[in-house]
């Protein structure tokens, strides 16, 4: 039963619409030197970014590994929010790197929730309950709206590989906005599904080859494909380590791999062979519901295997491939 509703709840997203409660823990970093103190602590650029546009990025440390994976986004010229799950200790790493730069933050995860609205049909619902259309908004981009009385803000951007809007809005009218949003899908004829199971975490940001934190753990942005987040032309924290490894060329990848069946005894850390010998790690498995079979990310060791070769998980012999399994041409994102 859990199975098939986890699977109802999938296709949503891939079909129609699917509504979620995806509040992550928010920080506001305010001040003259905000946007210089932000392009220090991420490989990202943000002090030429345009009010309005979100970049996704990563926080390193002197040794050039990632400590967090985040997206940030310019709310206004002096002003930005960055969106993590691990507030305490980015608070923590602003305070020990922080030199004298005019700039404050604060936790206002408390002030504003973010509900997530995914799937091929959800412009159609969005636009029936909001003051402005949504149909202009650029990819990774945040604007102002207004939801009844309420002024809130819609970002494009999403965790699912389809395309998706997320709204950052008052927490006590959280649940309001949902009840909004399925009655807005009936008069639409648009099926509107509340999500309730993991799917929003494994199935379907897994096909499209979204990474979490513990895909990330101990690696750094050369070795998982976020070479194209690094902004070069600035200083940031663990750029010498990084140039290093990309003079050098990273030792590791994290690629995708596929197997006929996904009832397999495959979990975080499984053990990852060629030719007999442990060349690296699972870090992610789980069932494909739109490819059917099982799909995971194993981070590999280079001198030893490379995209295209065969490894074996679990006594499974499979091959190791790009990690992003579905719409691999950004077609459905790019909607």
């Amino acid at each position: 039963m859990a199975q098939e509703l986890k699977c109802r709840e999938h296709d949503a997203v891939r079909k129609a619409v699917g509504i979620y409660d995806f509040t992550h823990q928010l920080l506001e970093v305010t001040g003259k030197d905000a946007g210089a103190f932000l392009d220090k602590v991420f490989v990202n650029g943000f002090s030429h970014a345009k009010v309005g546009q979100a970049k996704y990025t990563t926080m390193l440390d002197e040794k050039g590994i990632i400590r967090d994976d985040v997206i940030i986004f310019r709310m206004e010229e002096e002003c930005y929010w960055i969106s993590t799950l691990y507030i305490d200790k980015m608070i923590a790493h602003f305070d020990a790197v922080k030199k004298g730069e005019d700039v404050s933050y604060r936790d206002r995860t408390s002030e504003t929730s973010m509900i997530a609205v995914q799937g091929p049909k959800v412009r159609q619902v969005l636009n029936a309950i909001l003051g402005e259309s949504v149909d202009g908004i650029r990819r990774f981009h945040i604007v102002p709206n207004t939801l009844g009385a309420q002024k809130i803000y819609v970002a494009r951007s999403g965790f699912t590989g389809e395309l998706g809007y997320e709204l950052y809005l008052a927490p006590d009218t959280v649940e309001a906005t949902m009840k909004a949003l399925e009655e807005a899908g009936k008069k639409c004829g648009v099926e509107v599904t509340r999500m309730t199971t993991d799917a929003i975490l494994t199935s379907l940001p897994l096909e499209k080859g979204y990474v979490l934190m513990r895909d990330l753990e101990g690696t750094n942005p050369l070795e998982v494909g976020f070479d194209w987040t690094v902004d070069w032309s600035k200083d940031f924290i663990g750029k010498e380590a990084l140039e290093k490894v990309k003079k050098e060329g990273a030792k590791r990848a994290l690629l995708g791999f596929r197997t006929e069946k996904a009832d397999l005894p495959i979990a975080p850390g499984a053990e990852v062979l060629a030719g007999g010998k442990t060349v690296g790690k699972v870090t992610m498995f789980t069932e494909s519901l739109t490819l059917g079979g099982g799909i995971g990310y194993a981070l590999v060791n280079l001198a030893d295997v490379k995209e295209g070769d065969t490894i074996t998980i679990a006594g499974v012999e499979t091959t190791l491939t790009p990690r992003v399994f579905y719409d691999i041409d950004d077609a459905r994102i790019k909607a």
